[in-house]
Formats: structure tokens, sequence, C-alpha cells
């Protein structure tokens, strides 16, 4: 893994149990621009449908070692990882097997703290670990959110935007209560955005209403180029470097990074 960094990795979850709002794009894509920026990253794909981990170009073999195995298996984290073909990228794959780990995990000892054990055994050799979340709020998330530092809501303009996202913030704040004491909320970040439309400026203006200060400045667009990325295995960065999505990423990465600059 090469030497460790000085601080501790901060770990993002990227979540919203609303399906269809671009969190394993943004996990994918934030990934590899921060890996662009010389950040040592890496991904944890905890969704059962492991579209991180084949956005990553990573097949999902099956007998390979996955989230799962660390999760419920005992495997360690270094165990795990996988290096990307992508710039100070690595990745903790997902697994079938983890449909049916939310049942697997009642049974277990400490079972909302799992994620967070595994993971503190690699923080140091990573700026960022980021986790890619299920669409749903049951023991898998809980475990990201109790591993993590802060949260990442990715919000696609379009009506209902904020529906459920209370759900969210209440779990957020039960987690905070129970067992992470200082989660935050990293930022909320507009996806699918189109500045044409009068929908997209009511969204906009809703969710600053709903999460003061923290709607990150960029915004990503609804591109075509984006939602090709994934089916050719790669970040939007290293299929169309030049894209309007690309820009938006590393625009991402850069204000994120800025935000974070008195840790990394």
């Amino acid at each position: 893994m090469g030497p460790g960094t000085k601080n501790m990795g901060k770990i993002i979850s990227i979540a919203n149990q609303k399906g269809g709002v671009g969190k394993t794009t943004t996990t994918v894509n934030l990934a590899a621009a921060l890996g662009a920026l010389k950040k040592k990253i890496l991904v944890v794909d905890i969704d059962p449908q492991g579209n991180a981990t084949s956005g990553m170009g990573l097949s999902k073999k099956e007998g390979e070692s996955s989230s799962y195995d660390m999760i419920i298996g005992g495997k360690t984290a270094a165990q795990v990882i996988r290096q990307t073909e992508f710039l100070n990228v690595w990745i903790i794959p997902s697994s079938m097997a983890l449909a049916g780990a939310e049942i697997e995990l009642v049974e277990l000892n400490r079972r909302e703290s799992r994620l967070k054990e595994a993971l503190s055994q690699v923080r140091e050799s990573f700026d960022y670990i980021l986790i890619d979340c299920p669409p749903s709020l049951g023991l898998i998330t809980l475990n990201a959110l109790s591993a993590s530092d802060t949260v990442l809501v990715p919000i696609q303009c379009e009506y209902f935007a904020l529906e459920g996202l209370s759900q969210l913030i209440s779990t957020i704040r039960q987690v905070k209560r129970l067992y992470n004491e200082t989660i935050d909320i990293e930022g909320v970040l507009l996806t699918m955005y189109d500045g044409r439309l009068n929908l997209t400026q009511q969204v906009v203006v809703e969710v600053k209403k709903f999460f003061p200060k923290k709607v990150f400045r960029t915004v990503i667009p609804r591109a075509v180029r984006i939602s090709e990325a994934p089916s050719f295995g790669q970040p939007i960065l290293y299929y169309d470097k030049t894209s309007k999505g690309s820009e938006a990423y590393m625009d991402l990465a850069k204000e994120l990074n800025k935000n974070n600059k008195k840790r990394v």
C-alpha cells in the first residue's frame, strides 16, 4: 500500500435511501477525481448490486474476497482491498452475498460497528475512504454511518427530491446519539442538474432551505457521457476527460478537498 499518510483518512459515506439519485456515480467519479489530485482513495462498496465495483472496472467474481467477507466473514480490510487501474484508487469490492447480510448481522455481536472496526486498521493508508451505501437504511447502512466522519448526500434535481430525506436525517441523528457522536453532514450534492428547467431552480431553493450552508457549490449536470461511463467500467475522468461531467467531478473533488484542508 505504500507508506501511510500522517493523518487518519477521512471516512465519508455516500448515502440517500432513495435509489437513482447518483450515489454510485458520485462515489466512483469523486474517487477518481480525488485520486487525480494525488490523494490516496479507498472505495468501499457495500451495496449488494455492486455498481461501484463494476463502475471501477472490476468483475464481481464468485469466490473473490469482498466487503461481505470483511463485515460478516472476519477477514481484515487489508485482505479484501484490491487495486484499481485508476491512479491512487483502491477498492473493497461488493458481493451478491451482501443481500443476505442484513439478516446475518442481527445475530452478531457489535453488529453496528463491524465496518468501523475493520476500516480502523487501514485508515492511515488513505486520505479519503468513500463508502457507497445501499439504497436503504438497514444494518449495512448503519454500519457505514457508524464508521464515518461525515455523510455526503446526493440529491437528484427532480420532483420529490426531498422525499424521504427527513428519514435519513433522523437516522443520522440516531447514529449520532447511539454510536458515533461526531458524525456530521459533509455536504449535499445536486445531481442531474439542468439549469434550463424551472423545476431545477425550485429544487435548488428547496434543498438549500432544508440544508442551510451544507450544499456544495459544484453541481453535477445531467449528461449522457456520465451515464455511459459505467458500462465501460471507467470513471468519467477516464472515459471522457474533457466532458462537462468530468469537469464537474474535478470541481467537486477540489471543493471537497478545500473544505477538508485542515485535515488532509
